[in-house]
């Protein structure tokens, strides 16, 4: 589903991202973790081109970000991404949230798209919101406002982005009970987060990160009860501790 080959990335003379490469298969997921700055998130937004990058390619179900002739929003609408800000339109409505990519990029009626944003309000636990603005929800119905914005477009991958650094930690479960149930579901997803219990019970695979590099690619079972390296045993060490 996602083919990431020997891709760099600088930021004027910073090596951001250095000859990164991992596949991610349909249905899995992917977790990639590791300390601030080690290049996760911008690693992350280079699948659906949000991120520039200048060398390798990354193909997202055959067709290559980097092709001139790929159609970016087109490919866009296939993969979704859930921020660590929301990014919800302040000014509109929750089910308007919902509707609006709908309407203008997928040319679906507004009934339609209503339907489809109510049906997922209902999946995530929050219809009775529908008609209330992004301020009037906690940090957790945001996000999961977002996620639901998200599978408004059939995507066939989610991305997520630190999904829950920004919550009240009463917050995270709700957001992660809903990312739990996409991974039952069978949808593909690669999640740059610290929360470790959901790695250990949802993930495939781990990739470990540090200054710029993938370090580890490995099982979730040979992460956390195998032989990591050792940059990452000390990692684990730190996370787990508290």
């Amino acid at each position: 589903m996602i083919e990431i080959s020997g891709i760099n990335k600088w930021y004027g003379r910073h090596h951001v991202l250095k000859d990164c490469s991992t596949v991610v298969q349909k249905g899995d997921i992917v977790v990639v973790c590791g300390p601030s700055g080690s290049g996760k998130s911008t690693l992350i937004k280079t699948i659906n081109g949000l991120e520039s990058i200048q060398g390798g390619d990354i193909r997202v179900d055959g067709v290559s970000i980097t092709d001139p002739k790929t159609d970016l929003a087109k490919l866009r609408t296939h993969v979704g991404m859930v921020f660590q800000h929301f990014e919800l339109f302040p000014h509109l409505t929750i089910i308007e949230n919902l509707t609006v990519a709908q309407i203008k990029v997928l040319g679906r009626r507004k009934a339609e798209a209503v339907d489809k944003g109510m049906a997922l309000l209902r999946r995530v636990g929050l219809v009775e919101h529908a008609g209330k603005y992004p301020s009037q929800l906690s940090g957790g119905q945001q996000q999961r406002v977002a996620i639901a914005r998200s599978l408004c477009m059939g995507p066939s991958v989610m991305l997520f982005d630190e999904p829950t650094s920004a919550l009240d930690p009463e917050m995270v479960s709700e957001v992660l009970d809903v990312m739990t149930e996409l991974a039952r579901e069978g949808m593909t997803m690669m999640v740059v987060t610290h929360e470790m219990g959901f790695a250990r019970k949802v993930a495939d695979r781990i990739i470990f990160m540090e200054d710029g590099a993938i370090i580890d690619d490995v099982s979730a079972t040979e992460f956390f009860t195998g032989t990591p390296s050792d940059r990452a045993k000390s990692f684990l060490s730190k996370i787990l501790s508290h």
